[in-house]
Order: C-alpha cells, then sequence, then structure tokens
C-alpha cells in the first residue's frame, strides 16, 4: 500500500472519530439543555396516568401536610388536599426538589378512600418507603418515611 493511501486512510479514521465525539457532544448538550417541565420521550404525562388500586391498606387517618425531614429542603411543608402531590426535579412538580438522585418527575402521591397512595413514576434511582423500594401504588401511613434520593418526606397532620 502507497505511502499517500495510508495516508488518506490514517485521515478518514480520525475524521470518523472526531464525527463520532462530536455527535455524543451533542446528544449529551440536548439531553442537558432540554426544558425541564418536557416530559421525558417513552414517558407518560403525569396528568395521564391512571390511578391504581394501592397494594396495601393500612390506618385511616387524614394527613394534612406533608413535610420534608432530610435533604436541602428540610422544613417544607406543603398543605394537602383532595388533589394529587407530585415531587420531582421539573419545574410542574407540586413539590421541587434540588436533588441529583432525584428524577423529573419521580412520584406522584393521591388520596385514595381516607389514604395517601405513593407512585413512582418510573424514576432511576427508584422511591423507597423505609427501607422497602415501592414497586407499585402503596398505600404511605402517617410518620412513615419516603425516601426520594437524598430526600425524605413524611405524612403529618
Amino acid at each position: 500500500m502507497s505511502a499517500l493511501a495510508l495516508t488518506l486512510l490514517r485521515f478518514g479514521f480520525l475524521l470518523l472519530l472526531w464525527a463520532f465525539v462530536l455527535f455524543t457532544v451533542s446528544a449529551l448538550r440536548k439531553d442537558l439543555s432540554a426544558p425541564q417541565d418536557a416530559p421525558l420521550r417513552g414517558s407518560r404525562e403525569v396528568s395521564q396516568q391512571p390511578e391504581r388500586k394501592p397494594r396495601q391498606a393500612k390506618a385511616k387517618a387524614t394527613a394534612r401536610r406533608l413535610v420534608v425531614t432530610e435533604g436541602s429542603l428540610s422544613g417544607t411543608v406543603v398543605p394537602l388536599g383532595t388533589s394529587s402531590v407530585t415531587v420531582g426535579r421539573a419545574a410542574d412538580s407540586t413539590l421541587v426538589l434540588d436533588d441529583d438522585y432525584a428524577s423529573s418527575h419521580h412520584v406522584r402521591l393521591y388520596p385514595h378512600e381516607g389514604t395517601w397512595v405513593v407512585e413512582d413514576l418510573g424514576s432511576t434511582n427508584g422511591t423507597w418507603i423505609d427501607r422497602t423500594r415501592v414497586t407499585g401504588p402503596t398505600v404511605l401511613a402517617m410518620g412513615q418515611s419516603l425516601r426520594i434520593g437524598r430526600t425524605v418526606i413524611e405524612l403529618r397532620k
């Protein structure tokens, strides 16, 4: 093989390598600069998710507020009503977390027959009640710890 052909082959390979690097950087920039309130591709809109029957039933004490007990928003209180509450990093969440381990739309809490039900919205790092991972709609009892990344939330009267 001639020296010219070998040099052209090397430059071609180098050009392909740089094209791959630039494509990767472009994809990362696009993901990082995406609007926080836009739903992720392949995910369902939070308000369109059906409310499924909770997995377990516990005491029916009515909670009136959601309190952040650990994390960057420690001490924050969210009053509860009859509508669902969403928690995540997205700007349209009811409780917006500044937590690297929380997803944009991480979890939804909704009232069901006098109790509050927790539903993970397909988060990457999971949602935990005490030391149990939430895999489906689960009743959150008064005073139980709901962990989302580094943030811990409790229902209180």
